[in-house]
C-alpha cells in the first residue's frame, strides 16, 4: 500500500508541473493516472481544477464530489465544487458549496470573497434577467431615429441602409479603436432582428457548381484574427459568401467589432454572410466570458439587450447543397430519429435551454467511441462516429461540419470522414497556440478545402479584460 501511495504521489507531482505550465490536458492524465493506483481526494481536487480550466465543468463536480465521499469535510473539495457551478452559472448552488467552505475555514480570505463576489453576481444576474424579460422584444421599443448624430462624428454616415461604404468604414473604424455611433449601433441591431426574424431555425443554401462558399468556426472577439481571414479568402461579396458558425464573442476583447462587422455585412447582402448561432450567444455565458462588460463599457445595456434579442433569433442550422449539414455543436440527440424537419421546426427565439434538441445542437461533442456518452462540459452529450452516420444516412446527407472545441490544426476530421470541426480563432485567448482554420466549399463537388492560418498581432487589451473578478477565476 505504502508503495502505492509513493507511485501515485510522484504521478499527481509530475501532474501539478503540468498545471504550471498550463498544460491541462496532459496534467489531467497524470492525476487521473495517480487516481487509479490510489483513490485520495487531494488528487480529485487537483483533477477538478484542471477540469475547470478546460471548461469540463460537469466532469470537475464529479471530481469534486468524490473528493467529498472520500473526506466529507474537505474544503478544497467544496471550493471546487463552487467553481465549476459557477462556470455552469448556477450560481445559488455555487454560494452553497461555498458557504459549506466558509463554515470549514471561518477565517480563509479568500473563500469570503468568493462568498461576496458570488452574492454580488447572483444578484446583478437576477437583476438583468427581470430587464430581458422586461425587454424580450426590445427592438419594438427603440426609437434610434430620435438620436443626433454630432457633427464632430468622423464616420460614414448611416442612412435607412447599410451600404459598403459604411460597412468598410465601419471595419477601418474599428480597426483604430474607435466606435461607431450608438445610434448606428441600435439601427444595426434593429435591422438584424427584422431580418433574422424572417429566418427559419434550419435555413439552405445553394452553391451553384461554378460558385463556392467558406464555413468558419468560433471567432470569440478575435476581431483582427477575423481581418486576417478576410485578407486571405478575400472580403464577404455575393461572388465571395461566408458562413460563420457560431461563438462570435466571449473571451476576446473585441466582440462588438466582430458581431457588429458580420451583422453589418449580413445587412449589406443577406446573401455574402449566413450565420448560425452557437452556445456562446447566450446571456448565461455573455455574464460570464465578458460581452455583457464589454458592450456595456463601449456602448450601453440597450445595445446588449438588443444583442440578445438578435441571438435568440439567429438560425441554428444550415444545409449546403442539400449534403452538408453545419451546425455549431453536434448531434447528441437522446432521441436517435432526430430528422432536419425537427431542427427546422425547433422554437429558437428564446435564451438556449439545458437541455432538449436545440440544447443538444448547441452543447454536444463528438467522441471516439460508438454511441452516446456523458459530455463532460456538463452539459448535453457526446456522440459517437456510428451516431454521426446514422444521421446522416436518414437524412440523405454526406458530411457534418461543426465548431464549439478548439483544435491545434484549426480543424479535425473524423467519423470516417463524415465529420468536421472548425475553429477560426487562432492562438485561442492568446495563450493557446492553435492555428486557425476555414474551408471552401465549390459548388461543383462539395469537397472540402481547408486553409490554415496563425493569429494577427493586436493592440495590448488581453482577453477575458472585461470578465468580472470571480468569472476570472475560472480561467
Amino acid at each position: 500500500m505504502e508503495q502505492q501511495k509513493k507511485q501515485a504521489e510522484e504521478l499527481k507531482n509530475k501532474g501539478n508541473e503540468l498545471f504550471k505550465l498550463k498544460k491541462y490536458e496532459e496534467s489531467v492524465e497524470y492525476y487521473t493516472k495517480a487516481i487509479e493506483i490510489y483513490e485520495d481526494a487531494v488528487y480529485y481536487c487537483n483533477r477538478a481544477l484542471a477540469q475547470t480550466h478546460l471548461e469540463n465543468y460537469g466532469a470537475a463536480l464529479d471530481d469534486a464530489a468524490k473528493a467529498l465521499v472520500i473526506d466529507p469535510k474537505n474544503t478544497k473539495a467544496h471550493y471546487r465544487r463552487g467553481m465549476a457551478h459557477i462556470g455552469l452559472s448556477k450560481l445559488e448552488d455555487a454560494l452553497k458549496d461555498f458557504n459549506e467552505a466558509l463554515k470549514l475555514a471561518p477565517n480563509d480570505k479568500l473563500i469570503k470573497e468568493r462568498v461576496t463576489q458570488c452574492k454580488k453576481e447572483l444578484k446583478h444576474q437576477k437583476f438583468m434577467e427581470a430587464i430581458g424579460t422586461s425587454h424580450a422584444h426590445i427592438s419594438e421599443e427603440i426609437d434610434y431615429k430620435v438620436i443626433n448624430v454630432e457633427d464632430s462624428y468622423d464616420g460614414v454616415r448611416l442612412g435607412e441602409t447599410i451600404t459598403l461604404e459604411f460597412v468598410e468604414d465601419m471595419v477601418t473604424r474599428f480597426k483604430a479603436q474607435k466606435k461607431i455611433h450608438l445610434k448606428y449601433a441600435l439601427e444595426i441591431l434593429v435591422m438584424a432582428t427584422n431580418l433574422l426574424k424572417n429566418e427559419k431555425s434550419l435555413f439552405r443554401v445553394h452553391v451553384p457548381e461554378d460558385k463556392h462558399i467558406t464555413v468558419c468556426g468560433d471567432t470569440h472577439g478575435q476581431f483582427y484574427d477575423l481581418l486576417r481571414i478576410f485578407e486571405l479568402n478575400g472580403k464577404p461579396s455575393n461572388d465571395n459568401p461566408y458562413l460563420f458558425n457560431g461563438d462570435f464573442v466571449d473571451r476576446g476583447s473585441f466582440s462588438c467589432e466582430v458581431i457588429f462587422t458580420l451583422l453589418a455585412y449580413k445587412l449589406y447582402d443577406p446573401e455574402c454572410m449566413y450565420l448560425t448561432r452557437g452556445n456562446h450567444e447566450s446571456r448565461h455565458l455573455n455574464q460570464i466570458y465578458g460581452f455583457e462588460a464589454e458592450t456595456v463599457k463601449k456602448y450601453n445595456s440597450e445595445v446588449y439587450e438588443l444583442f440578445q434579442e438578435v441571438f435568440n433569433y439567429l438560425p441554428l442550422a444550415c444545409v449546403i447543397n442539400e449534403k452538408v449539414l453545419v451546425l455549431h455543436g453536434g448531434i447528441g440527440f437522446k432521441d436517435p430519429g432526430v430528422t432536419l424537419q425537427d431542427i427546422e421546426n425547433i422554437d429558437r427565439v428564446k435564451d438556449i435551454p439545458e437541455d432538449g434538441l436545440m440544447c443538444d445542437i448547441l452543447w454536444s461533442d463528438p467522441q471516439k467511441l460508438n454511441g452516446l456518452g456523458v459530455n463532460k462540459r456538463g452539459v448535453s452529450r457526446v456522440f459517437g462516429p456510428d451516431i454521426t452516420k446514422k444521421f446522416l444516412d436518414d437524412n440523405g446527407l454526406e458530411l457534418l461540419i461543426r465548431s464549439h472545441e478548439v483544435k491545434m490544426a484549426g480543424y479535425e476530421v473524423e467519423a470516417n470522414g463524415r465529420l468536421i470541426t472548425i475553429f477560426s480563432a487562432p492562438n485561442y485567448c492568446d495563450s493557446v497556440g492553435n492555428k486557425g482554420a476555414f474551408i471552401r466549399f465549390n459548388g461543383s463537388d462539395m469537397k472540402p478545402q481547408f486553409t490554415q492560418f496563425t493569429h494577427a498581432p493586436h493592440p495590448p487589451l488581453g482577453p477575458m479584460h472585461y470578465v468580472s473578478s470571480l468569472y476570472g477565476q475560472l480561467m
